[in-house]
């Protein structure tokens, strides 16, 4: 058994837009690779640096940003910090130039189009892959290492496991299952967010916890506001209009009171609005990706919004919203896969809907099983969903699916709260289920743009 668990911080991260795979995870490879060179104290030896993408990376990575994230990288920028005017001045002047500061130290001749690009070519471990190399001035390797965007902005090495986490080790109160975690809480007679909380205990006070939770919260509710006020069109050549300001002037128009009625549609903007803003690179949290990432905020916001308990306590309410969420979808992270280049969209929207239904169910007061039952449901009608994005942007289908998505989580909590958690499919089978799927899905439909809707439509140029 594995002695380490996937903690909620892992899987809700503050980065940027578009993808979690493709630019979040390039950009802290890129950082990795940087941070070895100053370690080496080799970094005044570098006078060039060449860079591969593999597979996926290469063959939607300009669509996700993932070029300029590396650079950005490479300079010492973080997902996780980078504001977004530092990045846009960055970018003009390394595109103007044609040349990058390893570390914001040592310059080097680098721009996008100096970025290798291999689409038809997998290496072994993950279709996200990439390689980078720094040379000496007489051509002589300093050094390199080859990196896997796993999915969620993880990245690991060739010798690194697919799991890393920042938990800390098993003290007893972990799981890896949703059997092991039903029993630890029927053990304990804890919910599931509090068996949750326990584990995270193990590595950070549970101040820390709930203070960076709702750190987590208010990342999100801001992101969600910058979607509502802004208009035009998002980025690339599809002219996509940003749909979330136009919505928004209309339901409070049409909703001052917040009226139940409208919760649903409220719960649809949520999610345009946060997708549209990390279509267009702003400031996100993976949940448990970025092409994702709409779907758990408009569900919490349904939780905040349209629930008993979000109107006695919204924080209390989100902390244990995000650390139901996070318990499941630790389980997607460590049996399958929540990479929509090796599972197809079904585990980037299916596993967050999974995550989403999951803490909803407790927040509407449903027992461990019922919470698993509804993680359960969300998933098993997400099976199959492929990831074919309209010119290898974040943008057709992946916005309106997030907020489809986030109605499918909200009915599958409440459909889960009408039984007495008994079920016919486990949540670990279904888990399992989706492993197997996303294994025997054909590359076409794996974040490739070169089957689906991607071919389909009349706007079918990967941006690339």
């Amino acid at each position: 058994m594995l002695t380490m668990a996937v903690s909620v911080f892992d899987l809700f991260s503050v980065g940027i837009g578009p993808s979690s795979s493709h630019t979040v995870g390039p950009m802290r490879a890129a950082g990795m690779f940087v941070d070895e060179l100053v370690d080496r104290d080799a970094l005044d030896r570098v006078a060039d640096v060449r860079v591969d993408l593999f597979g996926s990376l290469a063959a939607t990575g300009a669509g996700h940003g993932t070029m300029p994230a590396i650079l950005l990288g490479l300079e010492g920028y973080r997902p996780d910090t980078i504001e977004t005017d530092v990045m846009e001045q960055r970018l003009t002047s390394m595109r103007a130039e044609g040349k990058i500061r390893l570390a914001h130290r040592t310059t080097v001749s680098l721009n996008e189009s100096d970025i290798h690009l291999h689409p038809g070519r997998r290496l072994g471990r993950h279709p996200n892959a990439m390689t980078m190399a720094a040379f000496s001035s007489g051509g002589d390797v300093i050094y390199r290492e080859t990196y896997f965007s796993v999915g969620g902005g993880f990245v690991v090495t060739e010798t690194e496991p697919a799991t890393r986490s920042t938990a800390s080790a098993d003290t007893g109160g972990s799981f890896h299952s949703a059997a092991e975690l039903l029993a630890l809480a029927d053990r304990d007679g804890l919910s599931v967010s509090q068996v949750m909380m326990r584990q995270e205990c193990a590595a950070r006070s549970e101040a820390e916890v709930r203070a960076q939770l709702l750190h987590i919260r208010d990342v999100m509710v801001a992101c969600q506001a910058n979607g509502m006020a802004r208009d035009g069109h998002l980025p690339g050549n599809l002219m996509v209009r940003r749909r979330a300001r136009d919505w928004f002037v209309r339901l409070d128009s049409e909703d001052p009171e917040r009226d139940p009625a409208f919760a649903e549609d409220w719960v649809n903007l949520v999610a345009l609005a946060v997708n549209e803003e990390n279509a267009s690179g702003g400031r996100i949290v993976t949940a448990p990706t970025n092409g994702a990432a709409g779907i758990i905020p408009a569900v919490l916001h349904y939780a905040l919004h349209y629930t008993p308990a979000g109107h006695a306590d919204p924080d209390e309410t989100t902390i244990r919203f995000l650390l139901t969420a996070g318990a499941i979808g630790s389980l997607y992270k460590e049996r399958a896969s929540i990479s929509g280049a090796e599972v197809g969209c079904q585990g980037e929207v299916g596993s967050a809907a999974s995550m989403a239904a999951g803490g909803l169910a407790e927040i509407l007061g449903g027992t461990p099983r019922q919470v698993e039952n509804a993680a359960e449901i969300a998933m098993e009608h997400s099976l199959g969903l492929t990831c074919d994005p309209i010119g290898g942007l974040v943008q057709i289908p992946c916005i309106e699916r997030n907020a489809i998505s986030a109605g499918k989580a909200i009915n599958a909590a409440r459909m889960a709260l009408r039984g007495d958690g008994t079920h016919r499919v486990s949540l670990d089978q279904v888990i399992e289920t989706m492993r197997a799927t996303g294994l025997d899905m054909s590359a076409k439909y794996k974040e490739t743009s070169t089957g689906g809707l991607a071919v389909n439509v009349p706007v079918n140029v990967v941006e690339c």
